[in-house]
């Protein structure tokens, strides 16, 4: 690849397909004068960073992956602050999915642009680990700082991003670093099906449960210790996490204290987050996941859905969940302009709530009483999205066969006890 066309925002891995987007509302007004803003009682791997006098930094030439939910607890961002200090040498910024200061829908990346605060080149950092590994080249990088904060779920991309330039950095022997961040849905556990290889998309790159329950600094070093070297010949980056403090796994993003920022356009709250995990399956379906709304993942429905459905899922008893009956309109993505029927879902037990289960029963009863609306065709012929977003085919042939919630979440439960075996390795915060 020429350098010019390289450092003009590199093109997209072929192929990625988000697993987020769209607009939506804002969590809740802004307070009134962010400096004045008190520290959270848990401090961010940035926040161990700045304290140490960036002492992982030190001599090298840095570039930064980062979106606008790279900030400290008085809400600048971290490259604002780095910039400001003058103590480390900072190369470039490169932005994932949505792009570094978050103007870009799903899909897709932000072009190149020099920032106008830092008077720093940003770079599209949502590509192949090749591309990655041309463009750390040309900016003749030492070390690659990682700062995003992520929403715990297998098929959000930033994890994959940091994946990739993880690898990236293992194959030219750079530095990488981890500015580690809270996992929303708190990290007691992982849940969900794991990744089958055969279902690999940029949802989804390598076998992690849906709902890993681990933070970046956690997966990196998953990542990097089992999954790196298998693409690498055996090469592992110089792997370095800035921990947190303060962090219990049983937290949950509303006790840290740390300001939420939309991590993506359609990921308003973190009470999003919390059903997204698993109400992002209706993606998979013809029905609307709520994008266009005000409530994206809590309102789901389709034209002529109607009150069977919250009728059917209120009976079955969820822990932690209630259904009301609702009507909205999408002012985009599926069903644009037109009237929807279908239902709200509310966690009313965030402790008992099981995301998973709980979209496997809006879809099992959806099928059951509107089968008209079938799945998402991804790629033609049997290649199904369902099958990207569970990673494990064998999820949507149940729900065809007619199979009922315990006969399906019985499908992943071996590959899960082995993924929980293999993550209790690299867990950093007990």
């Amino acid at each position: 690849m020429r350098r010019r066309s390289l450092l003009t925002g590199s093109a997209v891995l072929a192929g990625p397909v988000a697993a987020a987007g769209a607009l939506g509302s804002p969590a809740a007004a802004a307070p009134a004068d962010p400096a004045r803003r008190p520290p959270g009682r848990v401090r961010t791997g940035f926040d161990a960073l700045r304290r140490s006098g960036y002492a992982s930094l030190a001599g090298q030439r840095v570039g930064v992956i980062s979106n606008p939910t790279g900030v400290d607890a008085r809400l600048r961002h971290v490259v604002d602050v780095m910039a400001g200090d003058g103590q480390v040498d900072l190369v470039a910024v490169l932005g994932p999915e949505h792009g570094f200061r978050g103007t870009s829908q799903a899909g897709q990346g932000e072009d190149f642009f020099v920032d106008e605060k830092t008077g720093l080149p940003v770079y599209n950092a949502y590509n192949s680990a090749a591309t990655l590994r041309e463009l750390f080249t040309e900016l003749r990088l030492d070390t690659v700082v990682f700062d995003i904060q992520d929403v715990g779920a297998r098929f959000y991309t930033y994890i994959w991003t940091m994946y990739l330039a993880i690898e990236a950095a293992a194959v030219l022997g750079l530095r990488f670093v981890v500015l580690d961040r809270p996992n929303p849905l708190s990290g007691r556990a992982a849940h969900g099906p794991v990744l089958q290889p055969r279902n690999a998309s940029f949802v989804g790159l390598k076998p992690i449960a849906q709902q890993h329950g681990m933070t970046v600094g956690e997966l990196a070093g998953l990542f990097n210790d089992v999954y790196v070297p298998q693409a690498t010949g055996g090469r592992r980056a110089d792997l370095h996490v800035e921990r947190l403090s303060g962090w219990r796994r049983r937290d949950r993003y509303d006790a840290t204290g740390l300001p939420w920022v939309a991590p993506s356009p359609n990921m308003p709250t973190a009470a999003t987050a919390q059903l997204y995990v698993g109400t992002c399956y209706l993606e998979a379906t013809a029905l609307s996941e709520g994008r266009g709304t005000t409530l994206p993942f809590h309102l789901l429905g389709a034209p002529g859905l109607d009150h069977r459905w919250q009728e059917a899922l209120t009976e079955r008893s969820l822990p932690g969940a209630a259904f009301r009956e609702a009507y909205f309109k999408p002012t985009f993505s599926k069903w644009a302009g037109r009237t929807c029927g279908g239902v709200e879902v509310q966690v009313t037990d965030p402790d008992a709530f099981d995301p998973i289960r709980t979209a496997l029963a809006l879809v099992i009863d959806q099928r059951r009483l509107f089968p008209s609306y079938g799945w998402r065709d991804q790629d033609g012929g049997d290649s199904y999205w369902l099958d990207r977003l569970s990673g494990d085919r064998e999820v949507r042939l149940a729900v065809e066969r007619g199979a009922d919630l315990d006969d399906v979440t019985a499908l992943w439960q071996d590959d899960l006890r082995a993924f929980r075996r293999l993550r209790r390795s690299y867990l950093l915060y007990r």
